[in-house]
């Protein structure tokens, strides 16, 4: 989608500005950027945008949407197309990534309700259904009335939303949607409904097969299965068909992904329809049904059995379509896993960045005593996910999993995600992946505890330092005591992370054996426990005086190098600018 940041007034100051932003008029300007799922950010007074914009507007189908901000971004309010186009959510996501303001007057945002219109973006679906009925539907809404809908595939997890407990649920194996006010499935409905991609096409083809009986097959396969072609996830087909023109041709204008299989693992699948006469030309006895199951994973069901089409006037070739449903959704290059580093504890050290990937997030995954302390920022439309301490590798497989549904998920850890975080551990599973089945990606960082320890008592880290972590359970404590020693002959100021547990209780007391055998039993040693939170405990102590039986999983050491001191109450270690 496009956008546009336009200026309304001087724009002195302003690098790079595009000549016609020097020339054209502002209304020149619209005229050329307005169209359907555009973004237009306006800066300058609303009343002027809205005398500005009113020529233009249509419908709340067509309208781009147009956020206004001020000069300073203090405040910034969502003015056309809050739900459909997306503006209420890109203003929310400006207002955090510039710490200003969200002003919202919709109904739904503030009186804590779903968007019913919108919601589904953010879990990769499409909407469907006549505009006048979703209109309607939010009027309804806004009037407080009871709501029911039905759902036969899709995560769940939306459920969660403190906004969603107002709608009420239909038995979900019900054929007919007419009694639900939205519907979330794959099957053909004029209600409204959101589609969650589901559906795999299975083809498969004579060679050099007519585009035009490609497009006119599969018109027919969903107009007469009672299928939505808005659900589909991709298409799938044998590998030898790699270079089959008119199915990558229709793959890129629908813009779905297509899964190859080989002969052999489609001969593995059983299928209800198998032909030996496809057999013997590609060595599985089927192709379209083996290849849909095949991509729809585990529990995929057959929802249209093959058909075959034929050429007609004009056209050359045959094909074979068939339909399975998987489980999960499957939408990766709609999904994103953005890092969240959350800083040491209190909302106040967020980074802008670390609030615009939680803004835009619908699922927040996280260790839960993170994820209560990030609990005022959750939205009515975001859903939490609370995994416990040591199972990091199962909270990365969750929140992977669900970014390649079409989710757009926040994976959180403490202080700086990248820093014996989950940064690693997520984008080594990532790795794993065939490049087309990984969703976006991308890390931010956050303000880590020893920064933060280090700034409550002054300079400690004014020459090279290291962070060490003392726990073992994914490293050798050979190489740990390796690092120690190295750190200290280098005399590097050394953060000790995880320096001690119910189950680890001597590391410590080693490591501080290692340490004074290269540095004076005086150096100044920072104890910081639960930095960054109201239960925030600092002291400073020497090596030869710390505490150990003090010292837990919630605090961190800051061991200083030869030249670090301690003087009215502070830490320093002196950069050698003094004369």
């Amino acid at each position: 989608m496009d956008r546009l940041a336009l200026t309304h007034g001087a724009a002195s100051g302003i690098e790079s500005i595009p000549s016609e932003f020097l020339v054209d008029s502002a209304v020149a300007i619209l005229k050329k950027y307005w169209h359907k799922g555009g973004h237009l950010i306006v800066v300058g007074a609303i009343g002027a945008v809205v005398r500005l914009v009113a020529p233009f507007l249509s419908n709340k189908e067509e309208d781009p949407a147009v956020v206004v901000m001020d000069a300073l971004a203090l405040n910034v309010l969502p003015l056309i197309g809050t739900h459909k186009a997306g503006s209420e959510q890109l203003a929310l996501e400006i207002s955090e990534d510039f710490g200003g303001n969200f002003v919202s007057t919709g109904d739904a945002s503030n009186h804590g309700r779903l968007p019913l219109d919108s919601f589904g973006d953010s879990w990769g679906w499409k909407r469907t259904g006549n505009s006048s009925d979703w209109h309607d539907l939010m009027l309804r809404q806004a009037r407080g009335e009871s709501l029911f809908f039905s759902q036969t595939s899709g995560s769940h997890l939306w459920r969660l939303c403190k906004g969603a407990t107002c709608l009420i649920s239909r038995d979900e194996q019900v054929a007919n949607f007419a009694d639900s006010d939205i519907t979330i499935s794959s099957k053909a409905s004029t209600t409204c409904c959101w589609r969650p991609p589901t559906l795999w096409v299975g083809i498969g083809c004579e060679r050099n097969t007519s585009f035009s009986l490609f497009k006119r097959s599969l018109e027919t396969v969903f107009r007469e299965s009672d299928l939505a072609e808005e659900a589909v996830a991709g298409l799938a087909s044998i590998d030898l068909k790699q270079d089959e023109v008119s199915l990558v041709a229709l793959a890129k204008e629908k813009n779905w992904p297509i899964s190859w299989h080989s002969s052999k693992a489609l001969a593995r699948v059983l299928v209800p329809n198998p032909s030996e006469l496809v057999k013997n030309e590609v060595g599985t006895a089927s192709v379209a049904e083996a290849a849909a199951l095949l991509s729809g994973g585990q529990g995929c069901s057959l929802r249209q059995n093959k058909q075959i089409f034929y050429a007609q006037t004009g056209e050359k070739g045959a094909i074979t379509i068939a339909i399975a449903e998987s489980v999960e959704p499957f939408a990766p290059q709609l999904g994103e896993l953005h890092l969240v580093g959350s800083g040491p504890g209190d909302i106040s050290y967020l980074t802008n960045d670390a609030r615009l990937a939680l803004s835009k997030s619908s699922v927040w995954v996280g260790y839960g005593r993170y994820l209560d302390l990030l609990e005022p920022l959750r939205g009515k439309n975001q859903v939490r996910i609370d995994g416990e301490l040591t199972f990091e590798r199962d909270r990365c497989k969750t929140a992977l999993a669900l970014a390649s549904q079409g989710i757009r998920v926040a994976l959180i850890s403490s202080g700086d995600s990248g820093i014996y975080g989950m940064a690693g551990l997520a984008l080594e599973l990532l790795l794993e992946l065939p490049e087309c089945e990984r969703p976006w990606f991308q890390v931010h960082p956050g303000v880590s505890a020893f920064q933060m320890a280090a700034s409550k008592v002054g300079a400690p880290l004014m020459q090279d330092f290291c962070a060490i972590s003392l726990s073992d359970r994914l490293t050798p404590w050979e190489k740990i005591e390796d690092r120690l020693r190295g750190a200290a002959i280098g005399d590097f100021v050394i953060a000790i992370f995880n320096p001690c547990s119910n189950d680890r209780d001597w590391q410590l007391a080693r490591t501080i054996e290692v340490l004074q055998k290269y540095r004076s039993s005086k150096t100044p040693v920072l104890m910081a426990r639960q930095v960054g939170r109201p239960e925030e405990k600092i002291d400073l102590f020497l090596l030869e005086n710390l505490p150990i039986n003090k010292v837990d999983m919630l605090t961190l050491l800051l061991i200083g190098n030869t030249s670090t001191e301690i003087q009215d109450g502070w830490m320093v270690t002196p950069r050698g600018y003094r004369i």
